[in-house]
């Protein structure tokens, strides 16, 4: 399976920092509904239909173009940058 991202090549860390939350909402009080990691850096972040969208706000703020789902039987990724989906088959294959 291919994909549009040009980014692959930046992948570094494919297991998320944590699993236990979001830990800007955390921090807050706030709620999330799903959870993303960074494939740059591993860090932890609400999704967009979270009200804080932790995980959009690490790559504007890092230029990080790469995340996926940490979600229990999730594992597919997301190019910011490129705007398209990285299939789950494609993250198992860069172990």
């Amino acid at each position: 399976m291919s994909t549009d991202c040009t980014h692959l090549d930046q992948v570094a860390v494919l297991e998320p920092a944590e699993r236990a939350g979001c830990p800007e909402c955390l921090a807050l009080g706030g709620t999330w509904v799903h959870l993303r990691s960074c494939l740059v850096c591993g860090q932890v972040g609400c999704c967009d239909s979270s009200p804080a969208k932790h995980a959009t706000a690490h790559f504007e703020a890092t230029g990080h173009p790469l995340m996926r789902s940490i979600e229990p039987g999730e594992g597919w990724g997301w190019c910011y940058v490129d705007e398209a989906s990285v299939p789950t088959a494609v993250l198992a294959s860069l172990r």
